[in-house]
């Protein structure tokens, strides 16, 4: 089966009513694209991964205690993927960004969905927390600044967004402004171009 971006929307937005969330896929798949021209890999391939990666999360956001297993956040969604015959590559490239899953990040577009999941989060707070509420305001040491201060967007995690990195072999200043403009070229989408300043 040959999956294209119609078919990733049309799924994300099936499982998941959440405006932050779908927004949060959107923010990933426009990094993931960005990682997938800076690599030369397949864009498309790349941008529905990061499009898809917490699809399932709505509906299945337990990660452990007594709930089975196969009702687990990611779990469930590689289920529903395998049987709407989604390739089954594309399925471990999901599950890859649970460290819980204990999937192997031995590709470049795995290593990438992990450095960029969390990272994408910690962005969106800083340009929300600005009085424009503009992306396009945001700027690198704006981030590096927040990023110090750990009561700011904690839910963030600052070793996963660091380990990714240096497993995708970028240093971590470069890797946040990769996120950063890739973000900011789809500002509209994210409703991070000032519009909510205005509400």
């Amino acid at each position: 089966m040959d999956v294209n971006r119609e078919q990733a929307w049309a799924l994300l937005t099936e499982f998941t009513q959440s405006p932050n969330l779908i927004k949060h896929g959107l923010a990933v798949e426009a990094s993931m694209r960005a990682y997938a021209r800076r690599f030369g890999e397949d864009e498309d391939r790349w941008g529905i991964v990061g499009l898809i990666h917490d699809f399932d999360y709505e509906r299945y956001p337990t990660m452990d205690g007594d709930t089975p297993q196969e009702e687990w956040h990611t779990y469930a969604g590689a289920r529903i993927l395998r049987e709407r015959g989604w390739p089954e590559e594309m399925v471990q490239d999901v599950l890859s960004h649970a460290d819980y899953v204990g999937m192997s990040r031995d590709t470049r577009l795995r290593q990438a969905l992990y450095a960029v999941d969390e990272l994408t989060g910690l962005i969106t707070a800083v340009a929300l927390v600005r009085p424009s509420k503009s992306i396009m305001d945001v700027k690198l040491r704006s981030i590096k600044k927040k990023w110090k201060d750990r009561s700011f967007a904690a839910g963030a995690n600052r070793e996963d967004i660091e380990h990714g990195a240096t497993s995708l072999g970028v240093e971590l200043s470069e890797h946040i402004a990769v996120v950063l403009e890739a973000m900011q070229g789809i500002a509209a989408a994210l409703e991070l171009d000032g519009r909510l300043a205005k509400q």
